[in-house]
């Protein structure tokens, strides 16, 4: 998770990468932060929160400057605390560094430790500061060089917006796991975890950012280096992250060159024909869940109704920092149209179960509101193995399917009838080749080596 966004050669920087994070707030809610530079001063406001709470008229006017960095954050690796909201600034030998991460390491511990034992002084929990090190110590070598040397070193998944004194920088780790794209402004070039950052300020899409690709821009110029055919990196297939597609992203983005919105409705339809339902209503968990009962309802032939209003001044529940907050939120966050779902057969569609105490609560009010029957249809196989390249369930406690069968979900969660879509039809709903995507959170088989000594909280 984690929103990212930059953009160089522009008297708006940081205005422009306030308006960058504010369409990319649903990938992180927790903290908020900007960098821009003015000349060889560089500016930074950061804050606890949403993006338009944090950032105030007077904040923005005060970040002067014609290049900006900015980051929406959602903790994986690192705790929820004011010491790591990014982008993450240093200054050193006269020079300033300023990191956007997106992503999370494997090897960030092995790092750590070895760069401490070399003298190196940590301020925050963060794996994006070891980045930080990495591109600091380096010594008589060109950008291009520092760059290279240092990024071949991480292990796991990164998509990076850099500061690097007058140059603004995005990378993308060989397997591409998370998202990145660039796009351009006039004379400006812009990165961003997605395309709907770039509609908001009415940029023009370029391209993604390629997987093993780092982009140097410097002002209205462009140089791409393909780390991945130099040979610094071991060959292997892609490992996009599936669950972009099934939960993050924006459903008006373009993802891993493909729209986000038509790949949820046919999620919805391969469920359909895999989990047929006898049912008088579909409806869905809103909003990630729309879609999919789009395409459910679309290929079931059963009507597709709103059953639940979302107020849409409460965040995503999945991405809040702990259990008291998510179940609170998920009280305030929904509320039943009873006169839809009185008597009614009702068929819910979810994106995905993680925890399963949502869920819980969710079909607790829809029968509370007079449903008949609720039966449950998910759009993607049950969660068994933790995710350790960015997605915060690292443990396999927190996955209710890891040591739980189909059957006992069902009676936890309350519904007459439980079916998930199977790996192999949502690899078929997919608009790219199933090879291309990491799916270690359904089977297990992780696309890197997993050190021992990995995932949230490692460091403190």
């Amino acid at each position: 998770m984690c929103g990212i966004f930059g953009i160089s050669n522009n008297k708006e920087a940081a205005r422009l990468t306030y308006l960058g994070l504010y369409a990319l707030q649903h990938r992180g809610e927790e903290s908020a932060g900007i960098v821009a530079r003015c000349g060889k001063k560089v500016n930074q406001f950061r804050g606890m929160g949403l993006v338009g709470d944090v950032f105030k008229e007077r904040e923005i006017k005060s970040l002067k400057g014609d290049m900006g960095v900015g980051h929406a954050r959602y903790s994986t690796t690192g705790s929820s605390n004011p010491k790591n909201i990014q982008p993450f600034l240093v200054r050193h030998k006269k020079s300033h560094i300023a990191i956007a991460h997106n992503g999370n390491l494997v090897n960030t511990y092995q790092l750590r430790n070895e760069l401490e034992c070399k003298g190196s002084i940590f301020q925050t929990t963060m794996d994006s500061e070891v980045i930080a090190h990495l591109l600091a110590r380096s010594q008589n070598e060109s950008t291009e060089e520092v760059l290279v040397n240092s990024l071949r070193e991480l292990e796991g998944a990164y998509s990076l917006v850099m500061m690097f004194n007058d140059l603004l920088i995005g990378a993308r780790d060989p397997l591409g796991w998370r998202p990145l794209c660039l796009g351009k402004l006039d004379n400006s070039y812009v990165l961003a975890s997605e395309t709907c950052a770039l509609d908001l300020i009415q940029a023009q899409y370029i391209r993604d950012v390629e997987p093993g690709e780092i982009v140097i821009i410097n002002k209205d110029k462009i140089k791409s280096i393909n780390i991945s055919t130099r040979s610094l990196f071991p060959t292997a297939k892609h490992a996009y992250c599936i669950f972009e597609y099934i939960y993050f992203a924006r459903p008006d983005s373009n993802i891993f060159g493909h729209n986000v919105y038509q790949t949820r409705k046919n999620l919805g339809r391969e469920l359909a024909r895999e989990c047929p339902a006898d049912c008088d209503i579909v409806i869905p968990i809103p909003d990630s869940g729309n879609y999919a009962a789009l395409g459910f309802s679309e290929a079931s032939g059963i009507p597709f109704e709103v059953g639940m209003i979302r107020n849409h001044y409460v965040g995503r529940t999945f991405i809040q920092p702990s259990q008291i907050i998510r179940d609170f939120r998920v009280k305030v966050k929904l509320n039943p149209i009873r006169e839809v779902l009185k008597d009614k057969r009702v068929a819910i569609v979810e994106d995905s179960i993680v925890r399963g105490t949502t869920s819980r609560i969710r079909v607790k009010t829809i029968r509370e509101a007079g449903a008949k029957e609720v039966h449950m249809r998910v759009s993607c196989p049950p969660l068994r193995h933790p995710c350790f390249y960015g997605i915060d369930f690292p443990t396999k406690k927190e996955l209710i399917a890891s040591k739980r069968d189909i059957k006992w979900i069902k009676n936890f969660i309350g519904v007459d009838s439980l079916e998930y879509l199977s790996l192999e039809g949502m690899l078929k709903a997919m608009p790219i080749p199933k090879e291309r995507f990491c799916t270690a959170c359904f089977t297990g088989d992780y696309p890197t080596k997993l050190p021992k000594k990995l995932g949230k909280g490692i460091l403190e």
